[in-house]
């Protein structure tokens, strides 16, 4: 494996006098840029629209499609299936949520690579803002769901309705994310494509937190507020309106896209070509790489999260959800250090000190398990490192894949960051049970210093 880039002590080059001519760097300066705040706010009500999305649904299973007696039956197979004891409500809740979650994640690890190369063909601007258009009018079918109506396998009808709709909802996200990433270099020249990244981590982690701890309460409130003047449903007007604003947002987006002639190859072959690109390009190769890496270990580590949890008296395993906070608040943080700071530095610098925060963070998680304190400290800290990785391998990404391969590279990035989310909460949680905790954890560590070492810190040329 052959990981190029910049010399480890070369930081990023100097700014173009004529392209800044304030002459900074920093999130002042690429919010300053017309077309980039507009992407930003399309970005912000789409993330909040994603996560509200998921809230409506279990909201509207444990408001509306619990299941009746004539239905616990097939439930209640389909749960022996998968060795699940169904005694309890939240039970019955986190089964049906269950798959309305793999509805929502069947599209984007299969169909990725595919909408990336219609990223491609199509223009961007077109393509962002006709997804959140239909995801909007989408939506609007969603109390349909609630008419009373046949079983089908033992479940309500409207249960199977939500789980079309949530599979077509994420169908059309999977062409909103490559299109909207390829943008980012559209409309944010290269020198402040750092910090224009480190803005939309830093949303995103926002959008995470807000979206999943204020979603219910933001539903309820809605549903209350509209009862009180004699509407009912109120709950469903929020995410037509997200995914409207965001459409509004990025419809007067101006993008200089070059032209690209009508294309006679396969969606296959063209899905080649952007494979050719990692082989061919090492630093996006390197990139693709960390970020692959860096989501496997997150996504262990939510499952890890329960156990270490469990070991807090003061917390105990249902307060998992304090230490994934932390961590998505230390990544936000670290994302906004790097785009007031993060010029200074090369890309290598800042990803093998992520690597190596990350390394240090998880040895220490292995012997500090059960201290409140020290156990949130060190999510916020792992944190940051994750947004040292992240935000330049995005970026570089960005910078060094040709503009007329992007969308496809990004469409692969999602596909493999997806496949590297789903996977390891099956291989931690095996692993976990079967070894223990603090061997699991050291096992990333080690994974974390490996990829640190490869990126070779000690090199100063």
């Amino acid at each position: 494996m052959v990981l190029s880039g910049p010399s480890l002590t070369t930081p990023e080059p100097a700014l173009p006098v004529g392209s800044n001519p304030e002459g900074g760097r920093g999130l002042q300066e690429v919010l300053r840029l017309n077309n980039f705040r507009k992407l930003w706010i399309g970005q912000i009500f789409s993330q909040l629209a994603d996560k509200f999305y998921i809230v409506l649904m279990v909201f509207l299973i444990d408001q509306h499609l619990m299941l009746t007696a004539q239905g616990t039956g097939a439930l209640a197979d389909v749960a022996s299936a998968i060795r699940m004891d169904i005694t309890t409500r939240t039970q019955v809740i986190t089964l049906l949520a269950t798959g309305i979650f793999v509805a929502n994640t069947i599209p984007a690890m299969a169909l990725g690579m595919v909408a990336g190369v219609w990223a491609d063909r199509w223009p961007k601007r077109r393509v962002m803002v006709a997804s959140n258009a239909l995801r909007a009018l989408l939506v609007l079918f969603a109390p349909i769901c609630l008419l009373p109506g046949p079983l089908w396998f033992g479940l309500p009808w409207g249960y199977w309705g939500l789980i079309g709709m949530t599979f077509l909802e994420s169908i059309l996200t999977q062409f909103f994310a490559p299109s909207e990433q390829a943008t980012i270099p559209l409309v944010v020249p290269g020198e402040h494509l750092l910090a224009a990244n480190s803005l939309y981590q830093a949303t995103s982690m926002g959008a995470t937190i807000v979206g999943f701890a204020l979603g219910e309460p933001i539903l309820r409130g809605l549903h209350n507020l509209l009862a009180a003047v004699g509407v009912n449903g109120g709950e469903f007007l929020l995410l037509p309106a997200c995914y409207g604003l965001a459409a509004l947002s990025l419809v007067s987006l101006r993008l200089n896209e070059s032209e690209r002639p009508r294309s006679t190859a396969s969606i296959w072959s063209e899905i080649g070509e952007g494979l050719q690109v990692l082989r061919q390009v090492p630093t996006v190769r390197g990139a693709m790489i960390h970020l692959v890496l860096l989501y496997s270990l997150l996504a262990a580590l939510y499952v890890l999260a329960l156990q270490l949890a469990a070991l807090i008296n003061s917390l105990g395993p249902s307060g998992f959800g304090a230490l994934l906070a932390m961590t998505g608040v230390g990544m936000a943080m670290g994302a906004v250090a790097i785009a007031q700071l993060g010029h200074r530095f090369s890309r290598r610098r800042l990803t093998a000190t992520g690597l190596g925060t990350i390394t240090w963070t998880l040895v220490l998680l292995s012997q500090l398990r059960g201290s409140l304190v020290f156990t949130l400290t060190l999510c916020g800290i792992l944190g940051m490192g994750a947004a040292l990785v992240a935000i330049p391998a995005q970026t570089t990404i960005q910078e060094d894949t040709p503009e007329t391969e992007r969308g496809r590279v990004f469409g692969l990035q999602n596909n493999l960051i997806n496949i590297a989310l789903s996977l390891p909460l099956v291989m931690a949680g095996t692993l976990v049970s079967r070894f223990g905790l603090q061997p699991v954890l050291l096992l990333l560590a080690g994974l974390a210093l490996l990829a640190a070492l490869i990126e070779k810190p000690w090199q100063r040329c």
